[in-house]
């Protein structure tokens, strides 16, 4: 039986990462926006506020949870990329799905990852192969390299709009 949290397994860093590894993780993010779009395309209110899993987020929140999370590693390349080794705040995830600003229409963050993503693809495409080296403080997880934290985020898009796929698969929706 399928684990409905990890519908597509836990987070593994490869023990080599290529350059091509890195385009197609940069790639994936370059294509999440229309893929999670087309996710929730034709979904009605009742459906964006069910549940992906039973005491999971719903599809609505997850959504919002997206672009909340990728604006944090955005943000997060951006400091690794102009100071040396910063130490990076975490963010409680749970706590921010219950905000006002989660209960708003997924057109919302729809666009925001779309402008998001779009700068965020150019950022990436930009770096040379060394600047994948440098490297956040993450009060929690220690050091984390950009390759580290690409990978992590190519792993993070799959993972939230397979939740929302099997849940449509699963719905027959």
């Amino acid at each position: 039986m399928e684990d409905a949290r990890y519908p597509i397994g836990r987070f593994e860093m490869p023990a080599q990462v290529t350059p091509e590894t890195r385009a197609g993780w940069i790639r994936t993010l370059e294509i999440l926006p229309a893929q999670m779009r087309e996710a929730v395309s034709g979904l009605s209110e009742s459906q964006l506020d069910t549940p992906y899993r039973k005491g999971g987020w719903t599809v609505r929140q997850v959504v919002h949870h997206v672009p909340d999370s990728h604006l944090h590693a955005y943000l997060r390349f951006k400091l690794a990329l102009t100071e040396e080794e910063p130490i990076i705040k975490p963010y409680d995830e749970a706590a921010t799905a219950l905000l006002a600003d989660y209960a708003l229409p997924v057109e919302v963050s729809l666009g925001l990852l779309e402008h998001l993503h779009a700068r965020w693809v150019v950022l990436l495409r930009a770096l040379r192969p060394q600047d994948f080296a440098r490297a956040y403080i993450h009060p929690e997880n220690g050091r984390v390299t950009l390759e580290r934290a690409l990978g992590l985020y190519d792993w993070h898009a799959r993972h939230h709009l397979t939740h929302i796929t099997r849940l449509r698969e699963r719905m027959g929706w």
